[in-house]
């Protein structure tokens, strides 16, 4: 397996970051050990997470997700051959957010603790402060580096306009965005394609893709409402059940068909394919999910294929 570079750094993955958003939530300890045991194995490296991961979720407080990855890393005692990916900035309690300088180092250090480990290798802002210069947080974050508590910087959730600014005020004394995580899939290439990825071409940021499944949509499973009963994030898949999102399935189920592969797959292996994306993020709940991802690596897709998907997707 090839090993990509993540953007102007020494940081190399593999060409698939698990998404470690599950962890805690949908997927208890034992089974987010067993998976993430079998993506160390099968020869990948790459973990993206968050500290408020899973805040949002009934009974959970945040930083679940955090603390079950460090917890075995370090019963594995594998921390040097993970990349560690995580973001801080969205509110973790009364007063506990944004990125300026008095909270997003304290933000880092709970990140560091929770993940038992004493440097992140890419750590992110989770979204944009408008209330920060970004002057500041840029300055917050090469004192982070400075420190080694992480390797390098990145940012998610950010507009055309905010990225290209952040970039822009990046100098001495100031780190520079070196990775982006912005939301693409092929049921909505819109909010990517064109002006976003214009600046990550140009200013050569590394783009790891998140919602590359479309919360599930793209794996072919979900092609009712019905189907999606008892799914926990059943609202945000039915946004796909348009004329639009079902013309995008067919594609895949015609490509799959065509390859011996399945959509999951197929849909991975287009995102991997997109000269402008680094990795794309996928997550798994059980041992097959991550098996049937996991192989979309290895799927190379044809001119043909990449006609046919470019043609019906949009």
């Amino acid at each position: 397996m090839q090993l990509r570079m993540l953007g102007p750094t020494h940081i190399k993955i593999a060409p698939l970051v698990l998404g470690g958003n599950v962890f805690g939530w949908t997927a208890d300890s034992k089974t987010s050990f067993a998976i993430l045991d079998a993506f160390l194995e099968s020869g990948f490296n790459a973990i993206d997470t968050a500290d408020v991961y899973n805040r949002y979720a009934p009974g959970l407080v945040g930083g679940e997700s955090e603390t079950i990855i460090g917890a075995w890393m370090k019963d594995r005692g594998v921390r040097d051959r993970i990349i560690v990916i995580t973001k801080g900035g969205l509110e973790m309690g009364e007063g506990l957010v944004g990125l300026g300088r008095e909270y997003l180092p304290k933000a880092c250090e709970a990140s560091l603790r929770r993940l038992q480990t004493d440097y992140i290798d890419v750590y992110m802002s989770h979204r944009s402060d408008s209330g920060i210069p970004i002057e500041e947080t840029l300055e917050t974050y090469q004192k982070l580096i400075d420190t080694g508590k992480i390797r390098c910087a990145g940012c998610s959730n950010y507009k055309p306009d905010e990225l290209a600014a952040a970039l822009a005020a990046a100098g001495p004394g100031r780190a520079r965005y070196v990775v982006n995580e912005p939301q693409y899939n092929l049921a909505e290439r819109n909010q990517y394609e064109g002006a976003m990825e214009k600046v990550c071409v140009d200013h050569d940021v590394a783009v790891i893709t998140y919602f590359s499944l479309a919360a599930g949509f793209l794996t072919g499973k979900y092609r009712s409402k019905e189907s999606l009963e008892g799914r926990a994030r059943k609202g945000t898949a039915a946004q796909y059940f348009t004329p639009s999102g079902f013309k995008a399935l067919d594609a895949l189920d015609t490509v799959a068909a065509r390859r011996g592969a399945t959509p999951a797959q197929v849909a991975l292996a287009w995102l991997m394919a997109r000269p402008s994306v680094t990795a794309p993020i996928a997550s798994a709940t059980s041992l097959e999910q991550l098996a049937d991802i996991l192989k979309s690596a290895d799927l190379k897709l044809t001119p043909e294929d990449l006609t046919l998907i470019n043609a019906n997707t949009g």
